[in-house]
């Protein structure tokens, strides 16, 4: 299953961000973590199938809660599945 690694920039720490990314991440079964880095971008590796991939993006990039500000992403795709069970908030 393809597995993309996500840095969300804009206003995304302090407002939900992770927290409403993780029910995402849920709603379309995908695997994997979110954390604030600290440069103030959020970083999320989630993993799945191609179109739940996709579907999860897109909401990402509108802002997952009328709080977040995303200004932009960067998406790489990550070579080797890591095969999590589930998708959970790192501190």
């Amino acid at each position: 299953m393809p597995r993309k690694q996500i840095v969300v920039h804009g206003r995304v720490q302090g407002v939900g961000f992770r927290a409403a990314t993780e029910q995402v991440a849920s709603q379309y079964s995908l695997t994997g973590w979110v954390k604030n880095n600290p440069d103030g971008t959020v970083e999320i590796e989630a993993e799945g199938n191609e179109h739940e991939l996709a579907s999860f993006i897109k909401v990402i990039k509108k802002g997952p809660n009328p709080f977040a500000k995303v200004q932009s992403l960067d998406i790489t795709n990550l070579k080797s599945e890591k095969g999590s069970k589930d998708f959970r908030t790192l501190h």
